[in-house]
């Protein structure tokens, strides 16, 4: 007896360097030098409603949904076929699934295949949608609460892929405003993931100068569960529903996001009729200095600029605002009295003839001592933790 409760203590005591163990492997990283935020400018407005054409149909889309697959992880009870027909059912042409580390075939058309992953199974839920990866890469830092951690992953991730999607920010742990003022290299954003309808962290993201695209998803687990489906959705103007013709629409920005209330609250009839008839954009786009949009109801119409500051807003169906010389960019957001909210991509200062669209990749170099003292940080951690199991299992020899 005595010897079982020995062992089993011995077993407890060991778990925690085990873990520490395993979170300094999983941490290891360069650390960067970050380049100062500086927020747009330039003499052209960009505008990703460019070539808009008002008289295409918008497509409704959904690139982040999860679905029961043939593994021990299942994150959704029902299978690819049963999701799809859910979707399709609340009018939804496009649809991704974007499974955990994991490519999922589109269950009725390979023509329609979106290859998507969701990289992260981290503590912080620092994730991110992986669009058309050569390969997909697995490794990932367990508590990434360093901003190095985070651009490492980006840059990781987006050297294998066409772009990277930042999701959640709202929901996830490590984010903050130095965070966002800081990271690059991913081309759109789930700016809209939680109670919030302020976009805060997309707002100092683009207020510091990163470019990127509010493409808000459901983030399903549940397509049966009438709470966890068609609460998020984005229209894209493009001619099918193929990732050939929907990539070039996400990179240039030419769709805008929604955010639909639970229309029923079980009542899957209300539901299917209200989605059906959802309010739209009539058109939008730029105007010398002044951006407009145009609503198919009417609405609270605002306009959100730098540092998150409100610059406009009206009640109706239309709202105009000229860019002053020192706005480094705008974007609306319209809130209609049934609970549905829409919200446009970012109309931002930039030099045409340097680039094509705002979005930049601001430089970071390696500090080298720093990433030097950092992971022999990690490594000497990871010795005092074999150290302290060699004690608690210490090798007896044998009898002679």
């Amino acid at each position: 007896m005595k010897k079982a409760l020995l062992f089993s203590a011995r077993l407890v005591a060991s778990l925690f360097p085990v873990l520490l163990i395993v979170i300094c492997v999983f941490s290891v990283s360069p650390i960067f030098n970050f380049s100062r935020p500086q927020p747009f400018s330039g003499p052209d407005i960009y505008n990703p409603y460019e070539g808009l054409d008002t008289a295409s149909r918008w497509k409704r889309a959904n690139f982040h949904t999860h679905t029961r697959v043939d593994n021990i992880l299942n994150e959704c009870p029902e299978y690819p076929s049963v999701v799809l027909e859910d979707y399709r059912k609340l009018g939804y042409d496009i649809l991704a699934f974007s499974n955990h580390n994991l490519l999922t075939p589109h269950p009725a058309d390979s023509s329609l295949q979106i290859n998507v992953y969701e990289h992260g199974i981290n503590l912080f839920k620092f994730h991110k949608l992986v669009f058309n990866p050569d390969r997909m890469l697995l490794y990932d830092h367990l508590l990434p609460f360093l901003v190095s951690q985070q651009q490492w992953q980006f840059d990781y991730l987006s050297r294998n892929a066409d772009f990277i999607v930042m999701n959640h920010p709202d929901r996830e742990r490590g984010a903050s405003t130095r965070s966002m003022r800081l990271l690059t290299g991913y081309r759109l954003i789930e700016a809209d993931c939680g109670a919030s309808t302020g976009l805060l962290r997309w707002d100092e993201a683009l207020s510091a100068g990163h470019y990127s695209h509010c493409l808000i998803n459901d983030d399903c687990h549940d397509s049966g569960d009438h709470a966890k489906i068609a609460l998020r959705c984005s229209w894209l103007q493009t001619p099918t529903a193929r990732y050939e013709d929907i990539k070039p629409v996400l990179l240039k920005g030419c769709f805008y996001s929604m955010r639909v209330p639970d229309f029923g609250c079980g009542d899957w009839e209300v539901k299917y009729r209200e989605n059906a008839r959802l309010p739209q954009i009539r058109d939008i786009g730029v105007r010398g200095d002044t951006t407009f949009l145009r609503l198919s109801a009417p609405a609270r119409i605002e306009a959100w600029g730098q540092d998150h500051t409100l610059l406009a807003k009206t009640e109706g169906t239309q709202l105009e605002y000229t860019m002053k010389p020192n706005d480094s960019y705008v974007r609306y957001a319209a809130f209609f009295s049934n609970g549905v909210v829409i919200y446009t991509n970012a109309f931002a200062r930039y030099d045409a003839t340097e680039t094509e669209t705002p979005y930049r990749e601001s430089p970071h170099t390696v500090n080298y001592l720093l990433t030097a003292l950092f992971n022999l940080s990690l490594l000497a951690v990871v010795l005092l933790c074999c150290l302290w199991l060699r004690r608690l299992w210490p090798h007896k020899k044998p009898e002679a």
